[in-house]
């Protein structure tokens, strides 16, 4: 069994840039790419889908929060699932498959339970795609390119889809086409790549590992035994709770409370996104080279000052470079989400790893976080938001501090 998982994990034509390891690297980059240019629509289109259908701040936070909560608990129990049963492809595919029809229904919507309904299908759908695609690529990964290719992935995947293209495209359809044209082009893409996935996935790559002893254990107590499962979901909370507690309402507060227009506003939220693409190759490559602890401790400090970058350089000349700079945190998400996690486990517990991570830091950072940043922004007041935050980015450094640094040099 040791020389199979040895086989199973030994990355083919290292150091070829047409490698079956650039090759996997490109297609989760991909797909996940377009998982988040259907996930973060909602947030891009906000400014006309709450004004059509008449949404307050508490419900747009529970919108988010519902996906969230869906995609928390369905990437931990799906990728257990399909873990122990041998089934990690057929489940990655088919959720592809659905996350992309999914996005349909947010642009069938007539209220919000109706886009509330659609969106925790769509977070159910989309729950597995990362563990399981962090999975792939950390099978299939050089050792020395780790970091790297879980920045690539769920960085510049997310970020060049997600961040830079979605807002200017998808504003631009609702411009010109409605908000409900925006979100069927949304759904279209990943089509595609689940028909790539099918054909292209090797069984080395997707084969679970020793799934003969484990064939329902969620190993839940087991992964909790490990320092760096039990410190890094803090830190992992910190983290996606910083990204979250901006994210459903940035582009609503540019409009209605900084005065953008929605050109403007788009074009922001794309530059956003060039800082989170320009950071999951910075801030991962760093993490190779220096250790995963020391980079994301120092890149906590740098994103809590985002909320003050946003809130008081407004109108300055410094408004939207120390907004970009600031953003670098995002760098950090696939390091606390999949690299700190799948080194802190062995072999047999990886995929579970980054699952479990990923439910917790959903739960807590995507769904608590939302909704109280949301309820705290219409109580007190509409930058509510972004002090939530900076306080979630500060809190994050003490989680960081009790990790073990993972990075074998």
């Amino acid at each position: 069994m040791k020389n199979q998982e040895k086989s199973n994990l030994t990355p083919p034509s290292e150091g070829k840039v047409l490698s079956y390891e650039n090759g996997i690297v490109l297609l989760m980059a991909l797909t996940f790419g377009c998982l988040f240019f259907d996930r973060l629509a909602l947030n891009f289109l906000m400014p006309y889908v709450a004004k059509d259908l008449n949404l307050n701040n508490t419900q747009i936070g529970l919108l988010a929060g519902a996906l969230s909560l869906a995609w928390a608990f369905s990437s931990f129990f799906s990728t257990a699932w399909a873990e122990s049963k041998n089934k990690k492809k057929i489940v990655f595919i088919v959720a592809v498959f659905v996350f992309s029809i999914c996005s349909f229904g947010s642009g069938l919507a007539t209220s919000f339970i109706t886009l509330l309904l659609a969106r925790l299908v769509m977070g159910f759908a989309e729950g597995p795609v990362i563990p399981l695609a962090q999975n792939f690529v950390e099978r299939e990964s050089s050792p020395n390119r780790l970091g790297l290719n879980a920045g690539i992935l769920q960085g510049v995947g997310s970020a060049l889809f997600g961040s830079i293209l979605a807002p200017v495209l998808l504003v631009k359809i609702a411009e010109d086409m409605g908000w409900r044209n925006a979100f069927f082009v949304a759904g279209a893409p990943g089509l595609l790549l689940g028909l790539l996935a099918w054909k292209f996935l090797k069984k080395s790559t997707v084969e679970s590992v020793a799934q003969t002893q484990e064939k329902s254990a969620l190993n839940i107590s087991e992964l909790l035994q490990y320092n760096n499962i039990k410190y890094g979901i803090g830190a992992a909370c910190c983290v996606f709770g910083w990204w979250f507690s901006t994210l459903p309402f940035i582009s609503n507060y540019f409009v209605q409370n900084q005065g953008m227009t929605p050109d403007e506003m788009g074009k922001t939220m794309g530059l956003l996104g060039v800082a989170g693409l320009v950071s999951s190759i910075i801030v991962t490559a760093l993490s190779d080279k220096f250790g995963r602890k020391k980079v994301v401790f120092l890149f906590l400090i740098i994103g809590a000052l985002y909320p003050f970058a946003v809130y008081f350089l407004f109108g300055t000349a410094l408004h939207l470079p120390a907004m970009f700079l600031t953003y670098f945190l995002m760098g950090a998400i696939p390091l606390v989400a999949a690299v700190i996690p799948s080194e802190a486990v062995p072999v047999h517990l990886k995929a579970k790893a980054i699952g479990l991570i990923t439910a917790v830091g959903e739960i807590v950072g995507g769904v608590i976080v939302p909704a109280i940043a949301g309820v705290l922004s219409d109580k007190i007041d509409p930058s509510a938001f972004l002090w939530v935050a900076a306080t979630l980015a500060i809190f994050g450094l003490f989680f960081v501090m009790k990790l073990t640094e993972t990075l074998k040099k």
